[in-house]
């Protein structure tokens, strides 16, 4: 019941905000349409082997229907071959700095898995963006963005915990929920702290985040934390690093706009994806299980730059793993050569 009430007072509080009114003013209807499109070619040294690959495909739709009603539809059209629907959903800003959103959406929670593809450092993501913190959900979120001398952006959401494709005949008694606070100090320094409650099976899970970064002068900083603990010692619990450096170096010829070396460190021990299974298959009367083995990785390499007229990058990256004793690689998780070519419209 505390629950419900929560979510009617929320309800309650801004629709009273609305309803206290916001100025008329010349807003601009007119939908914007972006894509991204991510083509890559891989080759893993070990195995002699390569393959060509469309890694992203999204459309989105976004806008606004009033000047504190907007809107966004996303569409990927090649997740690792499949087609998903990623956002849906409809934001009001009744007061200036303050946002309510309800749809389907990436929850507030770390600052790598909430980059979209054409933000992207690397060709390919973090341990932490790809399989510990990356979290698409039905709900509802609030932000509010406050000054006290410099920026600071507060958001928390609860969700279904439903995930992206299971929401028809959902229901639940269980609400997940995820809080960012974001510190933007001045001179180009970041601190990120995030938490996050998810509860994919019967075992509830609580993820810890913390990061910084500096972000000037054409460099790119940023380290990164995640802790995530497994209720009733269902499994133990997995600690995950990102650590990374970028430098933008302009060009002044006809077709490259800057050029950027970075390096980056990762790394994650072993990971359950907090479902259980009896072998590989899914089954209420199993356990929980390694589906990440623990592993670190060097990545480096140089990013080349276009902007005419799209916003377009081509990524050279090296990926070195490393594996404990026990550790068995995934088919896609052996050193190798990557060369992607971003472009966003």
């Amino acid at each position: 019941m505390h629950k419900q009430k929560y979510i009617f007072a929320t309800l309650l509080l801004l629709g009273s905000m609305v309803a206290n009114g916001q100025e008329k003013e010349a807003v601009d209807l007119t939908p914007k349409v972006h894509g991204t499109i991510r083509g890559k070619y891989e080759y893993q040294s070990e195995d002699k082997e390569g393959r060509f690959e469309v890694r992203t495909a999204r459309i989105s739709l976004s806008g606004k229907v009033a000047s504190w009603v907007n809107y966004k539809a996303e569409i990927d059209l090649s997740d690792e071959g499949k087609i998903k629907m990623l956002d849906a959903y409809t934001q009001f800003t009744p007061i200036t700095n303050l946002n309510f959103t309800l749809g389907q959406m990436r929850v507030p929670f770390t600052i790598d898995a909430h980059r979209s593809p054409h933000l992207q450092y690397f060709a390919n993501r973090s341990f932490i963006a790809k399989q510990v913190g990356n979290v698409r959900d039905v709900g509802a979120t609030l932000g509010y963005t406050l000054n006290c001398g410099f920026p600071i952006r507060l958001e928390a959401g609860i969700f279904n915990g439903s995930g992206l494709t299971n929401q028809k005949d959902f229901w639940t008694n269980n609400i997940n929920y995820s809080t960012k606070a974001q510190f933007f100090f001045p001179r180009g320094f970041n601190l990120t702290l995030s938490a996050q409650k998810i509860k994919p099976d019967q075992i509830s899970v609580m993820m810890y985040d913390a990061g910084v970064y500096y972000h000037a002068h054409g460099w790119h900083a940023e380290v990164e934390y995640l802790y995530k603990h497994y209720a009733d010692n269902a499994f133990d619990g997995v600690h995950a690093l990102d650590a990374f450096v970028n430098y933008d170096i302009p060009l002044r010829n006809k077709f490259f706009t800057k050029v950027s070396p970075l390096l980056r460190y990762d790394y994650m021990s072993d990971h359950s994806d907090g479902i259980r299974y009896v072998g590989n298959e899914q089954n209420e009367a199993g356990k929980l299980k390694i589906t990440d083995y623990q592993r670190s990785r060097l990545t480096g390499g140089v990013t080349l730059s276009i902007d005419k007229p799209f916003v377009s990058d081509i990524r050279l990256n090296y990926e070195k793993y490393f594996y404990a004793n026990s550790g068995i690689p995934k088919t896609s998780e052996h050193d190798k050569f990557v060369i992607e070519i971003m472009t966003r419209f």
